[in-house]
């Protein structure tokens, strides 16, 4: 259990890290394309990297759907997404560290946090925020399950499960910088305006929701008895 912990956390360091660290560093230069990408590399590399160890979940909300889907012991849940939560924590305060560097950096900024109303890049409401949060985790579980299922060809599953994060990147970036994973909204949004964190509730309840719902969805279309 203490490798599979350390791998989550190790990570969900490298997520965050390197999708929000794109973010922060090199949005200017490579646009929200170039972020999405950063965010599906991320998973695919850690993928092939800690997939055997501990599945590569990086994600609470991986976690909970997959016990909610029937592929992850429950008295593993916890320890999980408190692996999570550290190793998104340490990756935002190590961006914070890198970032502050430069002169005339404020952290206040956004700093790649998750938001709505106020704290949405494009002024998208609280509704659509949760909305697109649900839904688009609903679809990444739902292709976790797909892609991981003893049926399909092994090997392949990172880079589909790396792309349906790419793609939902591209969707919801604009709506509320794309969470889908509590985790990465905590590690950021602790360093950022206390606006983020007063939001955070949403980016936990609706990944939260929408990982348990595209596991069941998965579930009732795929018994696991066949």
């Amino acid at each position: 259990m203490l490798r599979k912990l350390s791998a989550e956390m190790i990570g969900t360091f490298w997520l965050v890290f390197g999708g929000c660290g794109s973010a922060i560093f090199a949005a200017h230069a490579i646009g929200v394309l170039g972020v999405a990408l950063a965010f599906g590399l991320t998973v695919v590399t850690m993928a092939y990297a800690i997939g055997p160890i501990s599945g590569c979940h990086l994600n609470p909300a991986v976690s909970l759907g997959l016990w909610a889907g029937g592929r992850l012991n429950g008295r593993d849940l916890l320890p999980y997404i408190a692996a999570q939560v550290l190793g998104a924590v340490l990756a935002g305060a190590a961006l914070y560290f890198i970032a502050s560097g430069k002169p005339g950096f404020d952290a206040l900024n956004g700093f790649a946090a998750n938001g709505f109303g106020e704290g949405s890049p494009s002024g998208y409401s609280m509704i659509s925020a949760m909305a697109i949060e649900v839904l688009l985790t609903a679809f990444f579980l739902f292709v976790i399950m797909g892609a991981t299922d003893i049926r399909v060809p092994s090997g392949f599953a990172p880079l589909a499960i790396g792309l349906t994060l790419t793609l939902i990147h591209l969707i919801s970036i604009p709506i509320d910088n794309t969470s889908v994973n509590p985790a990465r909204s905590l590690g950021v949004a602790i360093f950022a305006d206390p606006l983020f964190m007063k939001q955070l509730w949403l980016f936990w309840v609706g990944p939260l929701a929408g990982g348990v719902i595209g596991a069941l969805a998965y579930r009732l279309i795929r018994p696991a008895k066949i």
